[in-house]
This record gives structure tokens, sequence and C-alpha cells, in this order.
């Protein structure tokens, strides 16, 4: 086991690394290689309860700042992890499997521009003033929620940490946030960069655990508000079960999304954008463009043009900068694709490209495309989340939009053409909370980001994100005396 990924322990809570080797232990795999490199414990109660305890003081403490110097700690993390971008990246690289050349760009440092954003915004944050009949008033307090908790996925890992304790520590809430057990390095990293940048002790928590300590997060009724990015089975239990303390929530979920190609689109940003929305991060991307609807009349030529591009894809060593393309997560998740692309072949899909699990050491897979894909085979109905693009075929917009919205997910989805009415059109009747025309899954923190139908609640980044992490509070003044009837 290397050392060099071991943390100091397994649990930041109250500005320091803390144990107990008593909890369930939870190895970290490298997907590249499948050997231990480090392991870490999950919570038990008397963890689970310090974080909350030393959360719910730093709160307090946190919230009484303005919002200018909170902005502050927020912009100082911003650097920090920019000056570390490389170590950062190199530890998400072993923790996911994520090539370097994706880490290096993609993860801390869009971590590190939701923590600027929040930063700047922070001071910004106001009430308003109301009149009323006579010389009456209300004024309003944008306030905290209290501590908020944070459950992270596996595929972004800093990233989301980031994009969820920016918004909560710029409305001036504590956060407790707990990695995926697949992935539980690099938030840690986060909480010590806050410390150093000045945030209170406790006011950003990160615990390591399964999901029965998430449960145990949900379930406190000294908690505020769940952010979840995951599955959608998790998100309908996590809902619920916030539900029944009337906590705030947040679900940022999966998806099958659409993007439609028409016949005038420009072919080779077409395959760029499917390139990317199926085979960036291995596909473990919850908004990727998995169901590509291409219009019957470039259909052959996507195809052709796709395959060949596909033979650019560099598989391999992920701390190797010239790799495009590195290994799933885990074994599981790599045999939960096999099981799929098998239904695939079985219920008719032509498949074009790869198809088949790489041998040797770690979770590799070939990139595949199927072709001639239906939409009630199970590809073109269940999330994925491995490397696997659905090609169909289509005659009309109408129909595109129509088989495109047929789907119980509404997280993202994109349109291909040159004709900018039919752009606009399209995006307008897209039933996605996150629409792209002629590119795919940028996400910037400047807009919102989320999904609608079964792909979540709320939204993440952007001006929005404060509405999800602070409450209003109206004060009526009377200025006159106060009748009565009696």
């Amino acid at each position: 086991m290397s050392m060099v990924f071991q943390p100091p322990a397994s649990h930041f809570v109250n500005g320091q690394y803390v144990e107990d080797d008593t909890g369930v232990p939870i190895p970290v795999i490298y997907p590249a290689t499948g050997e231990e490199i480090a392991r870490v414990y999950a919570a038990t109660p008397s963890i689970i309860d310090q974080a909350i305890a030393s959360a719910t003081a730093a709160q307090k403490q946190w919230a009484a700042l303005s919002g200018t110097e909170r902005g502050r700690v927020l912009t100082r993390a911003a650097h920090i992890m920019w000056e570390r971008n490389q170590e950062l990246s190199e530890i998400e690289t072993h923790d996911t499997g994520k090539p370097l050349s994706e880490t290096l760009i993609a993860d801390a440092a869009s971590g590190a521009d939701a923590l600027e954003y929040f930063g700047g915004l922070a001071g910004t944050l106001t009430g308003e003033y109301i009149p009323v009949a006579g010389d009456d008033f209300v004024y309003t307090r944008r306030e905290p929620l209290g501590v908020c908790v944070g459950l992270g996925a596996w595929n972004y890992p800093i990233q989301i940490a980031s994009w969820k304790a920016a918004p909560a520590l710029a409305c001036g809430n504590a956060m407790i946030f707990k990695p995926s057990e697949e992935t539980t390095l690099t938030a840690l990293k986060l909480a010590e960069i806050l410390k150093e940048a000045g945030a209170p002790a406790g006011l950003f928590n990160v615990i390591q655990g399964y999901g029965e300590v998430g449960a145990a997060l949900v379930e406190d009724p000294r908690i505020a508000k769940v952010s979840l990015t995951g599955s959608v089975p998790t998100g309908q239990k996590v809902y619920a079960s916030a539900a029944s303390t009337l906590k705030h929530a947040t679900m940022e979920l999966g998806g099958k999304s659409p993007i439609i190609i028409f016949d005038d689109a420009d072919l080779e940003n077409s395959v760029s954008a499917a390139i990317n929305g199926n085979f960036y991060s291995t596909g473990q991307i919850c908004s990727n463009g998995t169901r590509v609807f291409v219009q019957s009349g470039i259909k052959d030529a996507f195809l052709a043009r796709l395959t060949e591009r596909m033979k650019g894809a560099v598989i391999g060593d992920p701390m190797n900068e010239a790799t495009t393309i590195g290994p799933m997560i885990s074994e599981k998740q790599r045999s939960i694709v096999e099981g799929y692309i098998k239904k695939g072949i079985e219920e008719g899909a032509r498949l074009v490209a790869g198809g088949n699990t790489i041998s040797g050491d770690g979770y590799y897979m070939e990139l595949t495309v199927f072709a001639d894909v239906m939409d009630d085979m199970t590809i073109a109905r269940e999330e994925i989340f491995g490397p696997v693009m659905s090609v169909l075929s289509f005659e009309s917009e109408e129909e595109a939009i129509l088989r495109a919205n047929d789907t119980a997910f509404g997280l993202a989805a994109g349109v291909f053409t040159k004709d900018l009415s039919r752009a606009h059109r399209v995006a307008a009747q897209f039933e996605a909370g996150t629409c792209y025309i002629n590119t795919y899954n940028l996400t910037p923190v400047e807009a919102p980001f989320g999904g609608i139908k079964m792909s979540g609640v709320g939204r993440e980044n952007s001006k929005t994100a404060v509405e999800h992490y602070s409450q209003i509070k109206s004060v009526y003044v009377c200025m006159g005396d106060t009748e009565a009837p009696f």
C-alpha cells in the first residue's frame, strides 16, 4: 500500500484530522491497477456527533461575519486550490481513475472557480425595502439555513464538494460533507484548504462512510438542509428522508439525456459533442447525452466520422498526460456496463464499435457505440453510466422532440443545427434543466445547473444557488398606532 495517498486520518472535524478505527474500513482502490492505495474508516456515531456539534458552533460564528468577510475566505481558498492544482489533480486521478489530462482542467480548477464566484457574491447578498400603505414598511433579511449536509458522488469528488460548499458558506451556513465511499480523498484536502484560508474550525467538516452515515446525517434534526449528487434511487430515499423533518433539499440526479443532430449541423462539431457527451470521464457523467438522435440524411456520415475519430482515443495510464480515456471507477461499475452492452446486443441494436472489457490490470473498457437503437431498448431507457453511446435515427423535428422528451429523466439536452430559429425552438421544447445549442456538457459556474422530472430538484451554481442555501425573513415595521376592534 502506497503511503503517498494515505490521509493523516479518515475525517476532518472541527479543524483537524480525527480517527476512529472502530468504523467500517473503506479501502481506496486505484482503478488503473486495482490496488489499494489508502484506507479510511466510516464515521462512527461519535464522529458524526462531533461533526454536527462543531458545525453548529462554527456556523453561528461564521454567520456573524459580514458577507464580504466570508467572501474573502472563499476567494483565498480558491487561490490556494489553483496553486495546488497539480497535487489535487494527481490525488483525484488516483481516486477516480480519470486521466490527468482531464483532472488538471476539469476538477479542482472547477471547484476553485465555484469558490471564487461565490466568494465574490457573498458581499452582495442583501434584502429589500418594501413600502406598504401609510408610512409602514417591510424589510427582508436573507438568512442562512444553518448546518447543511453535502452528499457527494464519485465521478467529480472535489468539484462536487466545492460546488456545494461554496454557496453554502457564502450564505453563512456550515457544511458537513460526506464523499462517496469510492472516492474519499480530495474532500479532505478541500477541508484543509478552507481551514488554511481562514474558515473557523468546524465550518466545513468531512466525514467518511457508506449509505448509513449519510442517512444518519439526513435524519438528524440539527441539520437544516441536504444537497445530494447521486443516482435517482438514492435521491428518492434521501429526499423522502429529508421530507420527514422538512429539511431543505437539492437533488442532482441522473439522466438519459438526448442530443439531436439535424442534417444541416456541422458534422465535426456534432461528432465532438457526441464524443464529449458519452466518453469524457469514461462516460461516468450524469448529464451525458447518451441518446444521440441523428437525422437520417447524415446518419451514415456521422457514424463513419465518429468511428474514424474514436481511433484517436488513447486508453491507458491515467497518469500519462497523453492518455484521454482512463479506467472505470470500479469492477462493479464495469460489470454493470457489461450487462447493458449484452442487453443491447440481445435486443437487436447494431454494435458499431467496442463492446468489450480490456483485459489486464485495472477496470478498463472499450469505447462502445450502438447504432439502429430503438426507443424501447433498455440501453435507450436506462442510465448506463459508462462509455456506451446509443445512436438513433429520426426524420422530422417534431418526431425528434417527442422522442427526446419521452423519458422519466430531464437533466440535460443538446441540439445541433445551423438554423438559429430551429435551435431556439427545439431548446424551448426540451424537457430538461440544462440545454445546449451546438455544444454539449459545459458547466460554467455562472450558469444554473440542475434537472427536472426525475433528474432532480433545485439548482447548483449561479446566483440561483443562493436561493437554495438561504431563507428570507420579512420584518413588518409599524410607524403609527396599532388598531383593534375592541
